[in-house]
């Protein structure tokens, strides 16, 4: 795409880089701040079930970035114009993919990117979503240092698949293993690959490993990787494919996170449910009713751009579409429970050494899970007959194991062997209670 060319007021620089799902540009908001406008493969939004799946895919990043950073590529607006639909970001270069090739990215910054990247796929994945298309080349830095993913969800749901946690866990050691490689052979690269071969136990896991490893990486940190980005200058890049710049003759651009219409004054948008609300999606009636020609404008020396009927600016646009999708996803929520929590294994460690007049024996049950969030009901249960109490511990996600302690007083003379058995009630990976036990010995 030629430089001047507008998408929904943002100014493309001329400089582009190539994805699974069409072409990246570098861009200039309304207010001057560095954009990043990803031009979808018109093939892979040719159907209304294609285009429905980005629309909920982009309206899910907008709800996950509700509630603060999270680790995404912020995502400013979706808008479309005839056949040609448009995603509009904060900047998304450089990735990583092209600090790699430019011998830009030094140990230091491999492991920053593999500790955020692994944080946030675990927020993610907690919030019932997944990435879907993790690689160098969705994952980028900015201006701060700060790694962000981007097209999370994009490919699967252009292409009517589901992303899942295995697939971004299976993506994130394949990263691990590329940044590793770039590393070379020495104490760094092992980290990686350490950090890698824990990711069998979660993501968690493989981001405490890399931590517990942090003196291989003198370099870690965000500065690095800000220095590292400062100033990036990618490869002369192509211009979008012949056709990019359909409806540059000028026009609005009309969003597909809301219904253009929908209500009287501009800026104001409805939304409804339960009976009697048509079925028809709202991507669907975008396109249907013709309502997304000409909403890419061209700019040149000399020419002022046609007057907007709906002009959005990125601030009120966003706190807007923000409150629109927070109560879509309060619905949502409500309905849809995330991935439950259970227990796999259970595991009762007692005193190796004997204990002694008036001594305490500590106990700790380690408790296995699969790293979802939820609550755990247990029992500790002791040998000298004193009535066990049914007990809660909350679990966060991402912990895939527990510490349970039973502390064990014991006063007065003579000797007795004692046992505490842990039995977890609920939830087991099997439905049934789950225990292990061990013993102590006591003289005085």
């Amino acid at each position: 795409m030629r430089e001047g060319v507008t998408v929904a007021g943002h100014r493309l620089t001329g400089r582009t880089r190539p994805s699974e799902v069409g072409t990246w540009a570098d861009a200039v908001s309304p207010d001057g701040r560095p954009s990043g406008v990803l031009r979808f493969d018109p093939r892979t939004v040719a159907t209304a079930e294609a285009r429905e799946r980005l629309v909920a895919a982009v309206g899910t990043d907008v709800r996950l970035q509700g509630g603060g950073p999270i680790g995404l590529l912020p995502v400013i607006d979706l808008v479309a114009a005839r056949d040609e639909v448009w995603l509009i970001t904060s900047r998304a270069t450089p990735a990583v993919a092209d600090l790699m090739a430019a011998g830009r990215l030094d140990p230091g910054g491999a492991a920053t990117v593999l500790l955020e990247t692994a944080q946030t796929l675990l927020a993610v994945h907690s919030a019932g979503s997944a990435h879907g298309a993790l690689h160098a080349g969705t994952v980028v830095i900015g201006e701060d240092g700060s790694v962000l993913l981007a097209e999370r969800g994009l490919l699967r749901a252009l292409r009517g698949e589901h992303a899942s946690a295995e697939q971004d866990v299976a993506a994130w050691v394949a990263l691990a293993g590329a940044l590793a490689a770039n590393c070379g052979q020495g104490h760094a690269a092992a980290a990686l690959r350490h950090a890698s071969a824990a990711a069998a136990h979660g993501l968690a896991a493989a981001r405490d490993t890399l931590l517990a490893e942090r003196d291989a990486f003198p370099g870690l940190g965000r500065e690095r990787l800000a220095q590292a980005a400062h100033g990036f200058s990618a490869p002369a890049s192509p211009e979008f494919p012949a056709g990019a710049a359909a409806g540059s003759s000028g026009g609005e651009a009309v969003t597909l996170l809301d219904l253009p219409g929908a209500a009287d004054g501009p800026g104001d948008v409805m939304m409804r449910f339960g009976p009697g609300v048509p079925t028809e999606t709202t991507a669907a009636q975008i396109w249907r009713a013709g309502q997304t020609s000409n909403a890419i404008t061209a700019t040149q020396t000399g020419e002022t751009a046609p007057r907007r009927r709906r002009r959005r600016t990125t601030a009120w646009a966003g706190t807007l579409l923000l409150a629109i999708l927070i109560a879509a996803v309060i619905l949502w929520l409500r309905q849809t429970p995330g991935a439950p929590l259970a227990v796999s294994d259970v595991d009762v460690k007692a005193p190796k050494k004997t204990v002694h007049c008036d001594g305490k024996a500590d106990f700790v049950g380690v408790v296995t899970t699969n790293g979802e969030a939820g609550t755990i009901r247990y029992l500790w249960i002791r040998s000298d007959d004193r009535k066990p109490l049914e007990q809660e511990q909350r679990i966060s996600s991402g912990d895939t194991s527990v510490d349970l302690p039973l502390h064990w007083k014991v006063t007065g003379s003579g000797s007795f062997k004692g046992t505490a058995t842990l039995r977890v009630l609920s939830p087991t990976s099997s439905g049934k209670p789950i225990q292990d036990r061990a013993s102590f010995t006591y003289k005085c």
